[in-house]
């Protein structure tokens, strides 16, 4: 079967501006690349349509011509939330020209809402919920959609959700993504700006699942059952990357990269025995990281190590991400400096609770720990978190669901201490502008220009879209506030759609509560290899 996957471009923008994001950060697609892999090694000729790629068209009908031209059989969309309604459109424009081409959307918002989205959208025909390698595979050799784990599909006037498929629990067996398949990689992908000192940058994902649940965070792709690569497939993979594509820097983007510290040990004597010449950035986990391992990750050739704090306010960090205490956070930071690793700290603005008063000792906090880069984004809820029911229900605030905005870009969600979002973009321009000018990050930047220099001649290679940014900005700044209050919503985007359940699996629903549901304190998954904290943030 011939089979095309799509990674749609999605909204990355805040209403009424360009999307310059792409000159900060354009990262592959790891998901499709995997499964394009997967399915090339069963036989199943497979292309790849990367939407946000340094080649790809603007507009939907355009990235959608693109798709056709391919001749499939088969469409894969792989989507998350700001993301759907643009798959929507795409699919509805394909479905015009090509009828008979079968669509199926995958990915985090499929998982957390499930059938609901086939009753609102006819132009889909099937749903992956779940991991994707096992129903893809099924389908593409032509079985039955009745005996295919993990798939939603219509059965007539019925929406039929099978179930649950085992997951894959060997990570090894997978092929390294089809990396060939990104026209311009690696060369017109790029990590985020100062983030590396190595050309050229690439990112990789070792692990899937959590074995933990913040309030915020969704696990209805991979539930709690948390499967690694093993350190001797790590090690391969980047020297692939590093043999046939020139990648020199790895981001390893798992949510818990250090919550196996065997494997940790085991990659790091690897790297050290037979050093590939390459770097790498990882997240560790606040309060439960060794001085041994820090200097071990420094030795095998780790630059920067990540942590997700979210919030200074002790009351914040109970109820979205207990386990984690502001003192664990500034030893951590030590012991990071110590080791000679660049520590950056992870924030979220606005969960429910947040005020004026905890963003600013947030602020405060985060200037005292001397941080070498920091990440602040902004909530946005997803259907999956636990936190959802309380944010849709308006129990939290004022929420508005508009699947485009919720991109950690906006602020969906109004928490009640704030009289308006527009009090909270000045609050949160502030902090960031506090961070960057201040002495401290001032004084390691201009340390490190030369260790910078490929960063900087990534911008100055587009100088002329950020200067064109830069003026877009200041010149309708009030432009830019009217469209942000007054953007409308997607006219086919339903609100407030519940997770469909068949009536075979509503049982086994309120036999055993779905994992969407566990309490926000965390606890170790049966399998996990550690007890130990919550996961990293997602910023």
């Amino acid at each position: 079967m011939r089979i095309t996957l799509v990674h749609p471009a999605g909204f990355n923008f805040v209403p009424g501006q360009p999307d310059f994001s792409v000159l900060a950060n354009r990262m592959a697609p790891i998901g499709i690349l995997t499964l394009a892999a997967w399915l090339e090694k069963h036989g199943h000729p497979t292309q790849l349509h990367d939407c946000l790629g340094p080649y790809a068209p603007q507009g939907v009908e355009a990235n959608a011509e693109i798709v056709l031209a391919t001749d499939p059989e088969l469409i894969g969309f792989s989507a998350t939330t700001c993301g759907f309604m643009e798959v929507v459109d795409m699919a509805a424009y394909i479905k015009a020209r090509r009828p008979d081409v079968r669509i199926v959307v995958g990915n985090v918002h499929a998982s957390s809402i499930g059938g609901s989205l086939l009753e609102s959208f006819p132009e889909i025909d099937y749903l992956c919920i779940g991991e994707g390698e096992g129903a893809m595979l099924d389908m593409a050799e032509g079985k039955p959609p009745a005996g295919i784990d993990n798939l939603v599909f219509r059965d007539g006037d019925r929406i039929v959700s099978n179930p649950r498929r085992e997951r894959i629990l060997n990570l090894d067996e997978l092929p390294f993504p089809a990396y060939e398949k990104l026209p311009g990689f690696p060369h017109a992908y790029h990590l985020p700006l100062f983030a590396y000192e190595k050309r050229h940058g690439a990112t990789m994902i070792t692990s899937r699942g959590c074995p933990y649940t913040c309030s915020f965070c969704d696990r209805t792709v991979y539930e709690r059952l948390y499967k690694v690569n093993s350190a001797e497939y790590i090690y391969e993979h980047m020297k692939y990357l590093r043999d046939r594509f020139g990648v020199y820097h790895i981001n390893f983007y798992d949510d818990l990269f250090t919550a196996s510290r065997k494997r940790v040990q085991a990659l790091c004597d690897l790297l050290i025995a037979k050093p590939l010449g390459m770097h790498f950035n990882c997240a560790i986990r606040t309060g439960h990281t060794t001085d041994e391992m820090l200097r071990q990750l420094k030795q095998a050739g780790a630059l920067m190590v990540s942590m997700g704090i979210e919030s200074a306010d002790p009351g914040m960090m109970e109820r979205h991400k207990a386990g984690v205490t502001l003192d664990a956070v500034r030893k951590t930071v030590e012991q990071i400096h110590a080791a000679g690793l660049r520590a950056k700290g992870l924030f979220i603005f606005g969960l429910p609770g947040e005020t004026p008063e905890t963003i600013k000792a947030t602020s405060d906090f985060v200037l005292s720990l001397d941080l070498d880069e920091m990440n602040m984004t902004k909530f946005s809820p997803m259907y999956g978190a636990p936190i959802w029911d309380e944010c849709v229900s308006g129990d939290a605030g004022e929420f508005i669901e508009d699947w485009r905005l919720m991109n950690c870009l906006n602020f969906v969600l109004l928490p009640k201490g704030f009289s308006s979002r527009e009090e909270m973009d000045g609050l949160y321009n502030w902090h960031v502008r506090r961070f960057y000018d201040s002495k401290a990050y001032r004084r390691r930047f201009a340390k490190r220009l030369w260790q910078h220099r490929w960063s900087l001649w990534h911008l100055i290679r587009h100088l002329p879209r950020v200067v064109q940014a830069a003026r877009y900005f200041s010149a309708n700044k009030a432009q830019l506030e009217a469209q942000k209050r007054d953007f409308p919503l997607h006219p086919r985007q339903p609100r407030n759609l519940q997770p469909f359940l068949s009536p075979e699996l509503q049982a086994d629903a309120i036999a055993a509560m779905s994992p969407i549901r566990i309490s926000r304190r965390p606890g170790p998954a049966a399998d996990s290899p550690e007890v130990g904290q919550p996961c990293q943030s997602c910023g």
